[in-house]
């Protein structure tokens, strides 16, 4: 049976991250890998974190399993983080992923079971999973124009050209905030363009939010997703903790299917049932961790501290490395670094100038050229710098 397999494409995160580990100068940059880490190239636990495994290690008194999906208060927890205090809880289904990438294939899987003919949307560029997933489960699939890579700034008249395509019934992606790999984002008046083009067309929204915090704020980052669910009747959403609560290995995310009251209850069932079919019971120490969080004022108050610390540094990162590419080229062609937000932003460089940057310099980035703002430091900003310029960029 097995030597009929085909070997599978090699995903390029990971060969970028087994190459990183191989090189033994000491000196290497890694911008390539998707995780946030302080200025001294860890990826901390959070203080809150912390705080609340402490206590739950003092309280927790079974292990036994959590429901199909997932508990209730992380559900209710997690969507007033992402859609405010006063989300229409009749309106929402919701389910426990394991992680932010089991949101999205859960999100699938249930579209797939809804409307099977249906067209997903993609923006270009997008997170590679995103079409992968889309492609392994033998759905239809169709991008709209995204970013402009002279301007470096959303396409916005390509994209709502492209939206205006969409049939009634098709599902369009859209990134919440902090769009990977590019760091360009909608502003709130697009987003409302956006909801304008949906509803004309009939299409559903599914937004993946995975870093909600790092861009402007919690809630500056959740206006989109907020505008897009009081406008629309229905909406999905696919939201990560591993990012903003730092908790990767944990693998805590959320599916939200919001609906109108009457087709809750069937569509609360069907998220339940995939879970079933996928991985029965959801993990749960995460999600338990991240409930405890929003819902004791101690430990969201000093969380939000340590996220918003988070977020300004790497906005310092941005300003810092335009401020010294624009002192080492006499040009304000980086500009746009400063401008975007999150963890990426794609440099522009050829995939032989990425090369360059890796085999002269030690400096490791994906071949399209995004890089991990949160992967530098005040002292390799301006080594980053002086590379782009050795290699032309």
């Amino acid at each position: 049976m097995f030597d009929t397999l085909k070997p599978q494409p090699a995903d390029k995160i990971l060969q970028l991250m087994a190459m990183f580990r191989e090189d033994p100068r000491a000196d290497k940059i890694d911008l390539g890998v998707g995780v946030y880490k302080d200025a001294t190239g860890l990826t901390p636990v959070m203080r809150a974190v912390k705080a609340a495994e402490q206590r739950l290690w003092e309280t927790e008194r079974t292990k036994t399993y959590t429901g199909l999906a997932g508990e209730p208060d992380y559900h209710a927890a997690m969507a007033g983080l992402i859609l405010g205090a006063g989300f229409d809880a009749a309106r929402m289904a919701a389910a426990a992923t394991p992680g932010g990438t089991g949101a999205i294939r859960q999100g699938l899987e249930l579209i797939r079971l809804a409307a099977p003919g249906a067209t997903v949307w993609l923006p270009d560029p997008t997170w590679p999973n995103h079409p992968s997933i889309i492609a392994y489960l033998g759905m239809k699939s169709a991008t709209y124009r995204y970013f402009d890579g002279e301007t470096r700034a959303v396409d916005f008249t390509g994209m709502a050209e492209d939206l205006g395509r969409a049939a009634p019934g098709d599902v369009v992606l859209l990134h919440g905030c902090c769009h990977n790999p590019t760091g360009a984002n909608l502003n709130l008046a697009q987003w409302g363009e956006v909801a304008d083009i949906l509803a004309k067309r009939g299409a559903i929204p599914f937004i993946d939010l995975a870093y909600q915090g790092f861009g402007d704020g919690l809630d500056a980052d959740a206006a989109g997703t907020r505008l897009i669910a009081a406008c629309l009747p229905e909406v999905m959403i696919a939201a990560s903790c591993s990012k903003n609560f730092g908790i990767y290995r944990e693998r805590a995310g959320l599916l939200i299917a919001l609906t109108s009251p009457a087709s809750r209850t069937v569509t609360q069932g069907t998220l339940a049932f995939l879970n079933r079919q996928n991985y029965s019971f959801p993990p749960d120490h995460g999600a338990r961790l991240v409930t405890m969080i929003l819902t004791d004022q101690e430990f969201r108050a000093d969380w939000q501290a340590e996220l918003e610390a988070v977020r300004l540094s790497m906005l310092g990162l941005r300003e810092q490395l335009a401020n010294e590419l624009r002192r080492v080229t006499g040009s304000d062609r980086f500009g746009f670094l400063a401008q975007h937000r999150g963890m990426f932003s794609r440099l522009g460089a050829t995939p032989e100038q990425v090369e360059r940057l890796r085999a002269e310099h030690g400096i490791y980035m994906v071949g399209d050229s995004r890089l991990n703002i949160a992967g530098l430091n005040a002292t390799t900003v301006p080594i980053l710098a002086q590379a782009i310029v050795d290699c032309g960029i």
